[in-house]
């Protein structure tokens, strides 16, 4: 919760405070430079931008610098555009009243300086957070002038004012952003025309209103977000403009499997149900992150528009939510994500995915599958040694079958596999624990596992696949 704002209603009272006003760009370069030497964490909840996108969102800060974020989907840019308001003043005092925020020692549109003018040290003042000195608007191709600088207000003109008269000004998105930060977000969904609008915003730190004879000297940090490819591909960022940004910087999807995961786990909303407790093994996740990774890497997937993290965290979700229907259904006490809940991802990844070529010889369900597979291998063959399979491999060569489905109770997994030697020792190292529940999960993870190293035969079918010798 905010602080509460400071007791001073006048502007008297203001400059008897010995308050004094700061454009936005030192606010910025302020507090920035205060939490750096006090070691206090900038963007709370972004991972694996420490050393690459950070220090240059500092460095344009610390230059006053208007920035442009480039980068695939899913690549946490409107959250770190929105955590720079952190960095503003919690409280600044405006006109009350005032339509754009102003400065009472110094206010710039006709309506302010006419009630400092005529109320003096009296005129009264109110404050204004930080979280309303931020503004965010997504470009579409139907944004107009109007909507971001502004226009004559008819309602103003029926009112008996003169079109001359400069109170008859409808302000925009960008003057009511005076001193504060305002974002654009898919910057080249903007039509060109209004792409020059915003030249003198960023140039000169004023905007013009259609025919009106006034300039208001605007105090705005702006801020925008872009594909890369959107340069060529349903719209672009006209050159002059591109210009105007002083700092572009490109981010990017987590540069490690842990990275990944790391964000999975604090941005996943895992359902719950009541009486059942949730155990998501750490291969379970290791596999969700895989198969992320392994699509920003398939030639069946279109890198262009990326693969985001948010695949990870809708697919982390839903496999749990899968496990948990299980648990339910079978009236057991402990819900464990096992390698059959991975059909239940194809609904989580399904439109995630864009595929490299409308003709392209697979499907997106065959893509999806072989992804999941190619994940589940990786996983398997960083965590359990082939040779120390041998004994497993054995009974399977004598007779040994097993069936899994999605919807099978632990105890159903588990039966009779006791006798197989080794099996249930290696699936306990691996699950971390002897509850029947894990041991089915890590269990099925060395039943698939074998097979993806074509070491056993799986023939799938309903309701589930039988793993046997090959």
């Amino acid at each position: 919760m905010p602080e509460a704002p400071p007791a001073i209603r006048t502007l008297g009272e203001l400059r008897e405070s010995g308050w004094r006003p700061r454009s936005v760009r030192e606010e910025l370069r302020a507090n920035l430079l205060r939490r750096l030497r006090e070691g206090v964490p900038l963007f709370p909840g972004i991972v694996g931008y420490d050393d690459s996108v950070l220090p240059a969102v500092e460095n344009a800060l610390l230059c006053g610098h208007d920035l442009i974020f480039l980068g695939e989907r899913g690549q946490a840019k409107t959250r770190l555009i929105r955590s720079l308001a952190g960095l503003l003043d919690e409280w600044v005092p405006e006109v009350a009243g005032s339509e754009i925020h102003d400065d009472p020692l110094a206010p710039i549109s006709a309506q302010a300086r006419a009630l400092v003018a005529e109320r003096g040290d009296a005129c009264e003042v109110a404050w204004v957070h930080r979280d309303l000195r931020y503004v965010e608007k997504l470009a579409t191709p139907d944004v107009s002038i109007a909507d971001l600088i502004g226009d004559v207000d008819p309602v103003k003109v029926a009112q008996g004012r003169t079109l001359a008269d400069e109170l008859t000004i409808h302000f925009g998105l960008v003057p009511r952003t005076h001193r504060g930060i305002f974002c654009i977000n898919e910057l080249p969904d903007l039509s060109e025309k209004v792409q020059v609008g915003l030249f003198n915003v960023m140039e000169e730190r004023d905007v013009q209103v259609k025919g009106y004879r006034i300039r208001l000297p605007i105090d705005v940090l702006v801020v925008a977000s872009a594909n890369p490819e959107d340069y060529t591909s349903r719209g672009r960022i006209i050159t002059p403009l591109k210009d105007r940004y002083a700092a572009q910087i490109r981010t990017h999807y987590p540069a490690t499997r842990a990275l990944e995961l790391a964000i999975v786990a604090a941005e996943a909303e895992l359902p719950t149900v009541a009486g059942i407790s949730l155990h998501v093994p750490e291969f379970m996740c290791e596999i969700v992150g895989e198969i992320t990774f392994q699509a920003r890497r398939s030639p069946d997937v279109n890198q262009v528009s990326g693969v985001s993290v948010r695949m990870s965290i809708a697919n982390h979700e839903t496999l749990a939510a899968s496990a948990l229907r299980r648990a339910l259904r079978n009236g057991e006490s402990e819900a464990v994500p096992r390698i059959s809940d991975l059909a239940a991802l194809h609904a989580s990844m399904a439109g995630k995915l864009e595929l490299e070529s409308a003709g392209a010889e697979r499907s997106e369900q065959e893509v999806i599958e072989d992804l999941v597979r190619r994940a589940t291998k990786a996983v398997f063959d960083e965590r359990i040694p082939l040779e120390g399979m041998a004994p497993v491999l054995e009974a399977f060569e004598r007779g040994w079958k097993v069936a899994v489905s999605q919807a099978m109770p632990a105890r159903e997994v588990l039966a009779g596999l006791e006798q197989i030697a080794g099996l249930e020792e290696a699936a306990a190292r691996l699950a971390g624990g002897r509850s029947e529940a894990r041991l089915a999960s890590a269990i099925e993870l060395v039943l698939e596992g074998l097979h993806l190293a074509n070491r056993l035969n799986k023939r799938a079918g309903e309701p589930g696949a039988l793993y046997a010798a090959r």
